[in-house]
């Protein structure tokens, strides 16, 4: 089967390494890889991917179609952790404190008592993220970037780890609210999960006819290990000429003709920070310039957005990048 042919082909990494000052087990990344993967069959990049954002400490945005699996990946991945899972169904008439929480009145004590919304949790799936109105999605994006929520005048700190998954449908566009450039560029990477080949197809059919293989998922890792792998993440070394490589990347989108505006300063952080926990993930206390590029597309498409007569001729982000790829050296 695809499944198991993929796995037996995975390097296994010594139990222990260091990176720095931290004693890291980085075959708790591989293990979360291939625990999720025993639900989600013959997406190992997308799940990679999604661990990467994880140990970045930063957020996805999927965009696909429906039925693609995208809430059984959070949960599978909430599973995993040992984390907290809460999903919200974005409609046009969810309000901010449906998703931060609220205040409610108590007439035996005479107090105000917090009822903590979803976002009070370790994984968060923002289902259909574009139909909510702008104030809503902008409650939601602030809580990712500053790991808090304020009700009333009084602030609640996020768990920790906090990560958000929100999803978009590409295809029924009527009636929603698009992110703006500023709310896009919030998120880590953004990726899509796509059909499954038929052979995987056919094995999901065999895995789920007789049993539901979400509820035989344990965790495999905790949540002290996954916050004390975003600590070494930061120690993973980029060496001068990378850095250099990642900024000559994120500048040449600025200055393509096909490109209305390019990757802000954000972009360049948000691909190192991705590299480094790549890195971390594949066994490695350093960037290889093949992880900038194997990330580049899912970090900076998003963050791009095209002449209007570009996008009318069929022209994407990701054949803009993939240009600039062949285009820029790669530091020896």
């Amino acid at each position: 089967m695809v499944f198991f042919l993929y796995f037996r082909s995975q390097k296994r990494f010594p139990h222990q390494n260091f990176i720095g000052d931290l004693n890291v087990d980085f075959n708790a990344c591989q293990n979360l890889i291939e625990n999720i993967a025993r639900v989600i069959v013959g997406k190992q990049r997308s799940i990679e991917l999604l661990v990467v954002a994880l140990i970045a400490d930063g957020h996805v945005l999927i965009e696909d179609v429906p039925g693609l699996g995208k809430t059984l990946l959070a949960k599978s991945l909430a599973r995993s952790i040992g984390g907290s899972f809460k999903r919200v169904q974005c409609t046009p008439d969810l309000l901010p404190s449906d998703i931060t929480g609220f205040n409610i009145y108590n007439q035996q004590s005479g107090q105000f008592t917090f009822q903590p919304g979803p976002v009070l949790t370790n994984i968060l799936l923002a289902d259909e993220i574009n139909r909510t109105i702008p104030r809503t999605q902008a409650s939601l994006l602030e809580s990712m970037e500053e790991r808090q929520v304020t009700v009333d005048g009084c602030t609640y700190q996020l768990p920790t780890p906090f990560f958000v998954i929100a999803t978009q449908n590409p295809i029924e566009l009527e009636g929603t609210f698009p992110l703006p450039e500023a709310q896009l560029d919030r998120f880590l990477l953004k990726t899509q999960i796509g059909y499954p080949e038929k052979a995987e197809e056919l094995f999901i059919l065999e895995r789920f006819q007789e049993n539901e293989p979400f509820l035989e998922l344990k965790a495999v890792t905790s949540l002290a290990q996954i916050t004390a792998l975003q600590q070494a993440r930061k120690q993973i070394r980029v060496s001068s000429p990378l850095r250099e490589y990642i900024v000559n990347l994120v500048e040449a989108t600025r200055h393509h003709p096909a490109i209305r505006f390019g990757a802000s300063p954000r972009g360049s952080l948000s691909l190192m920070r991705a590299g480094q926990a790549l890195a971390a993930l594949r066994g490695r206390t350093y960037v290889l310039p093949d992880d900038i590029k194997y990330l580049a597309g899912p970090v900076l498409a998003h963050r791009l957005f095209l002449q209007e007569t570009e996008r009318l001729r069929g022209q994407t982000p990701e054949q803009v990048i993939d240009e600039i790829l062949t285009e820029i050296a790669i530091p020896l």
